[in-house]
C-alpha cells in the first residue's frame, strides 16, 4: 500500500491540527539539514515531512487531499481518468514549491523567492523546588541551553563581511526542473539543498551553520500551589526560527521534592494526627500542623483509626481560580508497647465492664 501523507507524519488520518503540528515539528527537528550537514537521506526526510504537513495543516488541501488522494482535487478517480488528461500545472508546481519550501507559480523567470520561515523548537527546562516554596511561590533564574542565530554572523552562515551568494545551478529558485515528457518536475536543487543561496565563504563561528548553541538564563516566576509536573509556558523563550520564523516557547517543569510531613491531594493536603486509644474513645482537642501554623482541631469521641478529619482553607493554594485546599488531619491511634502496672489494671477493669464484643458475627 502507498504511504499516505498521514503515514509520513506517523498520525492517524482523524489526528487534530495540533496533533499533526506536534508530530511536523519533532520530525522537521529530527531532519533538519542544519542538524545533520551531509546527510542526504535526512535531507529528504525533511522535504517529505515538509511537504505532508504543507498539504495537511492547510484545511482546504486537507480536504481535497482526503477526498480525492491528491491536494488538487484531481485524483485517480476525478475528472478525465481514461482520457486525455488536462493538467494544472499551476497547482503542480504550487504544491512542489510548497514541498521544497519556494513558490514555482507565477512571477518573472528566475527570480528568487524568499523561503518559508519555520517556527524554533519547543524546548524545556526543569527547576527544583522545595515542598514550602511550592505554596509560597517563588522568584528564580535558570539557565536553558538553547540554539539561536550565530553571534558572529547574525544568522546568515557567511563570514561577516560576506553574504551568501546566489546559487548559480538554480539561479536562486531553490528547485531545477527536470523533463519527465509530458511533465516537468521540480526538484530540489543539489547544490543548494533548496535554499537558493550557496556560502563560499562560512562563518569560522558557526561553520556555515548560521546557528549556535547558547546558555540563557531567565527569571520564571513560579506560582504558590504548583505540584511535582506543572508546566509553566514562556512564549517566544525556545528556540529561534528558520528563516525568519517565529521563536518557540519555553516550557519549565517544575520538580517539588516530596515533604516529610503532608501527603499533597491536589489542593489538599493529608497530615497524620497520633492520638491515644483513649483520646480515641473519650474524644479530645489536639494541635495539628498546618503551612500557615497549627491549630486546634476537635477529635469527636469514637473516632476509629484512619478517619479523616476536615480543616478548611488551610491547605495548598488552588492554581485555577481562588481560595486555597484544606487540610485532611488522618487520626492514627497510638497503642502502647508497654504499660505499667496502674495502666494494665485499669484496662483489665475496662475490659470486664464492657459489654462491646468488635468480633460478634464474624465467626458463625
Amino acid at each position: 500500500m502507498a504511504k499516505t501523507l498521514y503515514d509520513v507524519l506517523g498520525v492517524k488520518k482523524d489526528a487534530t491540527e495540533a496533533e499533526i503540528k506536534k508530530a511536523y515539528r519533532k520530525l522537521a527537528r529530527e531532519h533538519h539539514p542544519d542538524r545533520n550537514p551531509g546527510d542526504k537521506a535526512a535531507e529528504e526526510r525533511f522535504k517529505e515531512v515538509q511537504g505532508a504537513y504543507d498539504a495537511l495543516s492547510d484545511p482546504e488541501k486537507r480536504k481535497q487531499y482526503d477526498t480525492f488522494g491528491s491536494t488538487n482535487g484531481r485524483g485517480p478517480g476525478g475528472p478525465g481518468a481514461g482520457q486525455n488528461a488536462n493538467f494544472d500545472f499551476g497547482d503542480l508546481g504550487d504544491f512542489l514549491g510548497g514541498i521544497f519550501n519556494r513558490g514555482t507559480g507565477p512571477g518573472p523567470a528566475g527570480q528568487r523567492q524568499r523561503p518559508r520561515g519555520m517556527r524554533g523548537a519547543d524546548i524545556e527546562a526543569e527547576v527544583r523546588l522545595s515542598f514550602e516554596d511550592s505554596l509560597r511561590g517563588v522568584e528564580t533564574r535558570i539557565p536553558v541551553e538553547v540554539e539561536t542565530a550565530c553571534s558572529e554572523c547574525g544568522g546568515t552562515g557567511a563570514k561577516p563581511g560576506t553574504s551568501p551568494k546566489i546559487c548559480p545551478d538554480c539561479g536562486g529558485r531553490g528547485v531545477l526542473a527536470e523533463s519527465q515528457g509530458l511533465f516537468a518536475l521540480s526538484q530540489p536543487c543539489p547544490r543548494c539543498r533548496g535554499n537558493g543561496t550557496v556560502i563560499e565563504d562560512p562563518c569560522p563561528r558557526c561553520h556555515g551553520s548560521g546557528r549556535e548553541g547558547r546558555t540563557k538564563r531567565y527569571t520564571v516566576k513560579i506560582p504558590a500551589g504548583v505540584k511535582d509536573g506543572t508546566r509553566i509556558r514562556l512564549k517566544g523563550k525556545g528556540e529561534a526560527g528558520v528563516n525568519g520564523g517565529p521563536p518557540g516557547d519555553l516550557y519549565v517543569v517544575t520538580r517539588v521534592e516530596p515533604s516529610p510531613l503532608y501527603e499533597r491531594r491536589g489542593a489538599d493536603l493529608v497530615v497524620n494526627v497520633p492520638i491515644t486509644y483513649a483520646e480515641a474513645a473519650l474524644g479530645a482537642s489536639v494541635e495539628v500542623p498546618t503551612p500557615e501554623g497549627p491549630v486546634s482541631l476537635k477529635v469527636p469521641a469514637g473516632s476509629e483509626e484512619g478517619k479523616l478529619l476536615r480543616i478548611r482553607g488551610r491547605g495548598a493554594p488552588k492554581l485555577k481560580g481562588s481560595g486555597r485546599g484544606d487540610v485532611l488531619a488522618r487520626v492514627r491511634v497510638s497503642v502502647p508497647k508497654k504499660l505499667s502496672k496502674r495502666e494494665r489494671e485499669l484496662l483489665e477493669e475496662l475490659q470486664k465492664v464492657s459489654g462491646e464484643n468488635p468480633r460478634e458475627g464474624l465467626v458463625a
